[in-house]
């Protein structure tokens, strides 16, 4: 939303005096102030969804708790819960207009929710916009809150239900094609490649099986940061120490939470830690960067088997879902390996944002909270995306080549493995090495050099037994 410079306007006020607001809108004076003062780029919490959904369940939950530790009287507390119910359900959404980049506290975001909430609760009792009665913005939907303990509260919601809601079930969806796919295509031995060079064979189930794994292993890594996240600030305030709130309202307000949304929030043990350093974030950015490195290879992977389709390997081919060539007529591109190495190099980008910013906590407060939650919201919603794309018009659409498979594996010179246990190492190498210069197949070279006989080479060089240990 840009700011509004025209249009009915009214008054509103703060402690540095009055300021203009668009007569028709919800936000007060903080945030006006803030859309006018940051005028800095263009990204907003608009993954803001996931944002001022937390903000919702945070302000309604401690509505309800400042209600039953007798901080607010009953009727204020169902005015605020009503409207907060409202940003929770996304009825408000525009009123939510401003950039990452404003304080590093997130104090605007924190008030604009404020702001929106006590005049959503003014406008549903007949009041006057701005008049900040019957709700105030910061007596009532503030109370026993900080900037520096609701926004953090806020990013581990934001952070928690969206991996939860989005990114785990984008994973697992592709996850799950590529062991369905695995189990098709059990019956396919091909070359095995080490150093980009051929080496002794695989099935292309167990190159699956090694995408399974691996994305099997990045989500336990994520899954095992959230207890983490799972603490929350709140109860904090402006320093840690809880000043101005109800002792017990940090537990309170976490148990709400925690009831509102299915997950296990708690109120965090130390809240100096939960204001001043967000170790928790950058661990899950930190988690959700391997497991771009894991999809990075995997596309890579992919793109390679797929490439040719006359020059290269072409063992797999990957489904055609778009011309890949301005000039070439008949080109195609593999662009869902390209667009998730892309998302992949962002995240890994958006990682090394977290990191830095999560190393500048200073004294009582880490300043780069916005920045922090932004980033890591947009490689969830990146991931996600580019995995339910990828799987949707690239991984589902995999199939072997079976005839490209079938010629190069029986032109690898590796088969010559085979050989070591029955005339060793060095004979071996000689029967490959012989092959390779003369350009002969295998048992032509094995059998001019009279170290295997026809029937031996015949029964001891079987790709598909090379594809698994020794029998006992």
């Amino acid at each position: 939303m840009t700011q509004q410079t025209s249009g009915e306007m009214r008054i509103e006020k703060d402690s540095l005096g009055e300021i203009a607001v668009p007569a028709g809108h919800l936000w007060g004076a903080q945030t006006q102030r803030s859309i006018e003062c940051f005028p800095i780029g263009t990204a907003r919490f608009v993954w803001r969804r996931p944002v001022i959904r937390a903000f919702g369940i945070l302000k309604k939950s401690a509505a309800i708790a400042n209600g039953e530790l007798g901080q607010l009287p009953a009727d204020k507390v169902a005015m605020i819960v009503k409207a907060a119910q409202s940003v929770i359900d996304g009825d408000v959404d525009e009123e939510f207009p401003l950039v990452v980049f404003q304080t590093g506290s997130g104090t605007q975001s924190n008030m604009n929710a404020n702001e929106v909430i006590a005049n959503l609760a003014i406008r549903n009792a007949g009041g006057k916009l701005g008049s900040k009665t019957p709700i105030n913005p910061n007596d009532d939907v503030n109370r026993g809150q900080s900037s520096n303990d609701t926004f953090p509260t806020a990013m581990h919601i934001a952070i928690v239900e969206e991996i939860s809601r989005d990114l785990f079930p984008a994973v697992t969806q592709l996850r799950d094609t590529f062991e369905r796919k695995g189990r098709q295509f059990d019956d396919v031995v091909m070359v095995g490649r080490t150093h980009l060079q051929d080496a002794t064979p695989v099935t292309l189930q167990q190159v699956f099986s090694g995408w399974v794994a691996q994305l099997d292993e990045a989500l336990a890594a994520i899954t095992a940061t959230l207890p983490a996240l799972y603490a929350l600030a709140i109860g904090g305030t402006a320093v840690g120490t809880g000043i101005n709130a109800h002792p017990r309202f940090g537990d309170v307000t976490a148990a709400k939470i925690a009831a509102e949304t299915g997950h296990a929030f708690i109120s965090a043990p130390n809240k100096f830690a939960a204001l001043s350093a967000h170790d928790a974030v950058a661990n899950t950015s930190g988690a959700i960067r391997t497991l771009a490195g894991a999809l990075m290879k995997i596309a890579n992977d992919v793109r390679w088997y797929a490439c040719g389709p006359r020059a290269g390997f072409n063992e797999i081919t990957i489904p055609e879902n778009e011309p890949g060539s301005s000039i070439m007529p008949g080109k195609i591109n593999p662009t869902q390996c390209e667009a998730l190495t892309m998302v992949a190099v962002q995240v890994f980008g958006n990682d090394a944002a977290v990191a830095f910013a999560g190393s500048q906590g200073n004294f009582q407060l880490n300043v780069f909270k916005p920045v922090m939650l932004h980033n890591v919201l947009e490689s969830t919603m990146l991931i996600s995306d580019a995995c339910r794309a990828f799987d949707t018009f690239c991984a589902k659409g995999i199939e072997p080549n079976r005839a490209k498979i079938e010629t190069n594996l029986k032109n690898s010179l590796m088969l010559v493995t085979a050989l070591n246990p029955h005339i060793g190492y060095e004979k071996s190498a000689k029967i490959a090495l012989l092959a390779h210069k003369e350009g002969s197949s295998l048992k032509e070279a094995a059998l001019n050099l009279g170290f295997v006989t026809e029937q031996e080479f015949d029964a001891w060089v079987i790709p598909a037994d090379m594809t698994h240990p020794l029998p006992e």
